[in-house]
């Protein structure tokens, strides 16, 4: 099994623990994740990965640990060196976090809005531009609301893009997708992530799907990394608790809770 490069990763996790009242969430947490590649976190429901990326965005804080960023000590940072921290990443949640009320343009031109002294002008091309890089040419002034769900997480990537960042995180990217629009997101990420020279670090649940496009595998069991490596590695690793996920992700396990399930009828 691979033992990752700190000099030439973009995030370093250093026996990161986290714990919310009696449960020990992170416990132990090591990983480099390398630069100029995609790193995708899975394991099952519950293990801590999205946990975890909530750490490595900073929206969270460590008990003990440390996380390093692009060579920045991010759990040793004051309010400003976070701030200057986040200006290297881009984030895209889970449900994508577009604002209903802004158009397109808008919503992807809000970073550059809020964070930059770009003029109008220069706004306009970054964010036009950015949007036919993601096949988005033309919807400028539509609203998520007349979008797919596919299309709604393109607009989401190209705001996470539009300011240049050198790290991409993706949380659960392909949620709510069908097979065929998860097929065209996850090219989509593997097209960006090259034609960019971006460090990706991915949460997902599209497993095996998302192995196609994955350079780095993080299996994520009970809160620490329980394997770490290349795609070849990490599915021929003789691990027991890996091998099982796999088996009921080909099965077509579902890790929603089952009150969820119930809920969620014809799905």
């Amino acid at each position: 099994m691979e033992s990752a490069n700190h000099d030439s990763a973009a995030i370093v996790v250093e026996e990161l623990r986290r714990r919310f009242d009696h449960q020990q969430v992170l416990d132990g947490v090591n990983l480099a994740c390398p630069s100029d590649h995609i790193t995708t976190i899975v394991g099952p429901s519950g293990c801590g990965k999205t946990v975890l990326l909530k750490h490595l965005n900073l929206l969270l804080r460590p008990d003990s640990g440390r996380i390093i960023i692009d060579g920045s000590d991010a759990t040793a940072a004051n309010a400003r060196g976070i701030d200057r921290i986040r200006e290297k990443f881009g984030m895209l949640f889970q449900a994508g976090a577009l604002f209903d009320s802004m158009s397109v343009f808008d919503n992807v031109a809000f970073p550059l809005v809020e964070k930059t002294h770009l003029s109008r002008a220069e706004i306009r091309d970054r964010v036009l531009e950015m949007l036919e890089q993601v096949g988005l040419k033309g919807m400028e002034h539509k609203y998520p609301s007349e979008m797919s769900g596919g299309m709604q997480k393109r607009a989401a990537l190209a705001r996470a893009l539009v300011h240049r960042p050198k790290i991409l995180m993706l949380d659960e990217p392909t949620t709510g997708l069908d097979p065929a629009r998860s097929h065209s997101v996850h090219e989509l990420i593997r097209a960006t992530q090259q034609k960019f020279k971006l460090s990706v670090v991915m949460v997902s649940h599209d497993v095996p799907q998302v192995f196609q496009i994955s350079d780095r595998v993080a299996y994520m069991h009970a809160g620490k990394i329980a394997l770490f490596g290349s795609v070849a590695e990490v599915t021929a690793a003789d691990h027991h608790d890996f091998q099982q996920f796999l088996a009921g992700k080909a099965a077509g396990e579902d890790e929603r809770p089952l009150s969820q399930v119930i809920a969620t009828p014809g799905r």
